[in-house]
């Protein structure tokens, strides 16, 4: 394996571990152990444990952002209930990587090499989430609310179902799904004052701008 050796395979090799086993599971010796050479081999690919978990967050969090871009565009409420969803099923799909990734760890956030490669990453996820947001606000869905502050109170409701999943007791499925659909919906309906149409199973439907959502009483 030395000779095929490279930042990405030991980026990989990290990736499973900590998939399988943890934050915690992950050192340098373990990965190389996977790769069949010695730690000190590593050093010329990755500069330390920091270094190498924060290139598993940068391939994820890229991962997590063509997912979510790959979503084939309907009408703004429906695409941004379809991309909701999609990054809570990343989170059940990935436990051991959202928690360690976008649950904030310090192994990931202390002193980056590229500070401004994680901000510009960081931008980026947000204006793909925050895109049809902007085009309720455009179409004049939004009212008065502010879309920047819409498009960060929907990431929040999606990201908090997401981590309460995860971290809290363990729900039936059916209940568990309706729970996420509740939110992401209950946050959509608030803001716009229409639901997002969903297909069978709760999955949204091609095409339509939903119905319209009680109006908050004074």
């Amino acid at each position: 394996m030395g000779a095929r050796l490279s930042r990405q395979a030991i980026i990989d090799a990290a990736r499973d571990l900590l998939a399988a086993e943890g934050i915690d599971a992950v050192s340098l010796r373990r990965v190389a152990g996977a790769l069949g050479v010695t730690a000190p081999a590593l050093y010329a690919h990755v500069t330390d444990k920091r270094d190498l978990l924060q290139g598993v967050a940068d391939q994820e969090g890229r991962r997590v952002i063509e997912r979510i871009r790959s979503i084939p565009a309907t009408d703004p409420l429906t695409l941004i209930r379809a991309r909701s969803l999609a990054y809570v099923d990343y989170a059940k799909e990935n436990p051991a990587l959202f928690k360690a990734i976008f649950m904030v760890r310090p192994e990931l956030t202390a002193e980056p090499q590229d500070a401004q490669a994680v901000v510009t990453m960081a931008t980026e996820a947000f204006q793909v989430g925050a895109a049809p947001v902007f085009e309720l606000a455009r179409a004049g869905l939004l009212g008065r609310v502010d879309p920047h502050l819409a498009a960060l109170a929907i990431w929040t409701a999606t990201h908090g179902v997401a981590t309460v999943i995860l971290a809290g007791p363990e729900f039936d499925p059916e209940l568990e799904r309706s729970l996420v659909e509740t939110v992401i919906d209950a946050v959509i309906a608030g803001l716009t004052g229409r639901r997002p149409q969903a297909g069978p199973g709760g999955r949204p439907k091609e095409g339509g701008s939903g119905d319209h959502a009680p109006e908050a009483g004074p």
